[in-house]
């Protein structure tokens, strides 16, 4: 089979640049698109996020050849049930959700004996809704699928080369073992920033206009990840609760040797530490997973 039509579940960030990606990089297939909220769905049509915004779910995966959940995790379920009677019998059903283990359950059950090939593009901003879209959100970044054993590898392949086609580099990964490797680079990250932006605001010896007037880099940037979509967040941390808590108890146990280190008037502990950790930073650059600029590389959207 090919993909010659797209259906599109979901107008955010990450649905609406799926959107314009494919108008940019395939403009030869069809793409169509719902989402639950009617002033995302106007806002859709008038940015040109999809080549039609359809007034129901079912409407717009019928006829589909790949459908994309592009909702929080914790809405997987529901959206899924909302097309199960409209979908093609042949059709890829995918997602771009954080983590993978529940939506791959999720799906599964809502469309029994249908392709389900879970996936997760490693791309992003802290922007929400569907004026955050940009074509070159995948551009170079990683995306992961998560198959499970029993599809069939030709459907693997042909959503390889979509992704591909959208500019990102594509990886095969268990799902477990994603939800473990993400829940160290990507959700506990962001419990921290929410965290420690939470902390900042809550000090009273420290008022709100001070923390916002004399916000360092190193805040300034946990501020960009906090300011992430809440629903979506709070969604990813119930749906890989297990491996957050395990990465959540290492981090706990470090923090805990670092705080050791500091009382003590350990300067060579921390250094070892900082001199390593920085290496992991000029790594990610070299890597092209991050530009070295301040602004993340993202001027160009």
């Amino acid at each position: 089979m090919s993909i010659e039509r797209v259906a599109i579940i979901g107008l955010g960030l990450l649905g609406g640049s799926v959107g314009l990606a494919i108008a940019e990089h395939l403009p030869d297939v069809r793409t169509t698109a719902y989402d639950a909220d009617p002033a995302v769905r106007r806002r859709a049509a008038e940015r040109g996020l999809a080549g039609t915004v359809c007034e129901t779910a079912g409407e717009a995966v019928t006829g589909a050849d790949l459908v994309l959940f592009c909702v929080p995790v914790g809405a997987m379920a529901q959206a899924a049930a909302m097309i199960a009677g409209h979908l093609s019998g042949d059709a890829i059903v995918s997602d771009v959700g954080s983590s993978k283990q529940s939506v791959m359950e999720a799906l599964r059950e809502a469309l029994p004996g249908r392709t389900v090939i879970p996936a997760h593009p490693v791309a992003g901003t802290e922007q929400s809704g569907p004026d955050a879209g940009f074509a070159s959100l995948f551009r170079q970044r990683w995306c992961i699928l998560t198959p499970p054993s029993n599809v069939d590898p030709a459907a693997i392949a042909e959503l390889t080369r979509f992704w591909e086609a959208l500019g990102a580099k594509v990886e095969i990964m268990d799902a477990a073992h994603h939800d473990l490797v993400l829940a160290v680079t990507s959700h506990i990250p962001h419990l921290i920033a929410y965290t420690i932006v939470g902390t900042a605001s809550d000090l009273e010896e420290v008022t709100r206009s001070e923390v916002i007037k004399y916000s360092a880099g190193g805040f300034r940037d946990f501020t960009r990840i906090a300011a992430s979509d809440p629903t979506m967040w709070r969604d990813v941390f119930l749906s890989n609760r297990d491996a957050v808590l395990e990465m959540l108890g290492r981090f706990n146990e470090d923090l805990t040797a670092l705080q050791r280190a500091i009382r003590r008037g350990d300067g060579e502990a921390l250094f070892d530490l900082f001199t390593r950790t920085r290496d992991i930073r000029r790594s990610i650059v070299e890597q092209g997973q991050d530009d070295a600029r301040p602004d993340f590389g993202r001027k160009d959207h």
